[in-house]
């Protein structure tokens, strides 16, 4: 059976125990994870039932690649209409008592969503962005065979830009070249993110003051950007000597991203910023010690806490003053910002087939940023690093 359909029959089963009718898939991650497709339409998976993908564009290209049945879309007028008469159950029953349809509400569009009560009326809609959410949380072992190639890929630009790198570079420069690699050996061009207003380019490579600029990224390190247009990531400041370089990169083949950071310095750093690169592998190493099954993600974030205070460094862990992020590290998969999170109130347990990236770091104001982060998956006793790029203080 293909895993695209497994994937729709874990969601119907979600959808049973929590009562809901049916599920309305509409974002383009989300279609592709439950069909193999990422053509334009709504992928409607009843609670019982085979699922149907009704495609605006291109219904050509989604035949032949979605793993469920195919509609062309048509008038969106008719819709509703097509549904009920594909869907005998549920949409016979709405008669008798008003529909329950989840929808992901995290992503889509209030427009979007009103056009849907506009053909369904007979529909209370629900939220089940967590539903399909926690359903991408748990990778396959074709998941994680992706994102180790985007590791590997990742590590040979890596030592590639290591070898270029040199004073009077621009941050620009370096993550051209890493850019220019890794699209050559297939990475496809962005890091998707769900978050709102939210976006990643290739990473954040920043040195110096440039590193440290406080931004709208939802990360401890934004960077100061090309311009207040794209205020986060490079800038054209050149890189210097005895400065820390954060090099934050990932890579995303066939749509599976890696997420890495390593610290690099031309010359020598400062004795405290070498501590507090120091700690940063410390908090690594005991949260490593801590990845297993049935551990709390919340109480992986906490026990970060108290080892960045013991180190005195509790200021400047995971950000400085008001822009400090309160998470250590967070899922990856077809998207950056995925489930679990690594921070207070998420209660989730660890699970095999979870992936996550652990990026313990400390902001400076005006001096830089230093840390390291790797990337996990969840094991049946305990986990595998993804991230093959060597460790420890770069120094050229």
């Amino acid at each position: 059976m293909s895993e695209y359909i497994q994937r729709v029959e874990r969601l119907q089963e979600r959808l049973v125990q929590q009562r809901l009718d049916g599920c309305m898939i509409t974002q383009n991650i989300d279609l592709y994870y439950f069909t193999g497709s990422m053509q334009t339409g709504y992928l409607f998976v009843p609670s019982e039932g085979e699922a149907v993908f009704f495609v605006r564009r291109s219904v050509v290209r989604a035949q032949d690649e979605s793993a469920v049945q195919v509609e062309p879309l048509g008038s969106f007028r008719t819709f509703g209409e097509r549904l009920a008469s594909l869907f005998a159950a549920p949409f016979g029953q709405a008669a008798s008592r008003r529909l329950k349809l989840a929808a992901e509400f995290d992503v889509l569009p209030v427009q979007q969503l009103q056009r849907l009560q506009t053909v369904l009326p007979d529909v209370d809609w629900v939220d089940g962005s967590m539903i399909v959410r926690e359903l991408r949380m748990i990778k396959s072992s074709s998941e994680i065979k992706l994102i180790r190639e985007s590791a590997r890929i990742i590590d040979l630009a890596f030592e590639q830009a290591i070898a270029a790198l040199k004073p009077g570079m621009t941050e620009l420069e370096l993550i051209s070249g890493i850019e220019l690699f890794i699209r050559r050996h297939g990475h496809i061009g962005v890091m998707r993110m769900r978050g709102y207003n939210q976006e990643v380019i290739t990473g954040m490579v920043g040195a110096g003051e440039a590193a440290a600029m406080p931004t709208y990224f939802d990360g401890p390190a934004g960077g100061q950007g090309l311009s207040a247009a794209v205020p986060q990531s490079v800038s054209r400041r050149p890189i210097q000597a005895n400065e820390p370089i954060l090099i934050d990169i990932g890579c995303c083949i066939d749509g599976y991203v890696i997420d890495q950071t390593r610290t690099a310095v031309i010359g020598t750093l400062p004795d405290d910023l070498v501590r507090a690169y120091d700690t940063s592998e410390q908090i690594l190493r005991s949260v490593e010690s801590m990845l297993k099954p049935g551990q709390i993600c919340e109480r992986l974030y906490m026990h970060s806490l108290q080892l960045a205070f013991d180190a005195g460094l509790s200021d400047h862990f995971m950000g400085y003053g008001d822009d400090q992020v309160k998470f250590l590290g967070h899922g990856i998969g077809l998207e950056i910002d995925e489930l679990p999170v690594l921070a207070k109130g998420f209660s989730y347990p660890l699970q095999p087939g979870m992936v996550i990236a652990i990026e313990p770091k400390f902001t400076f104001p005006q001096r830089g940023v230093v840390g390291i982060e790797d990337s996990y998956a969840i094991t049946d006793s305990g986990f595998e690093r993804l991230t093959v790029s060597r460790e420890g203080l770069i120094v050229v």
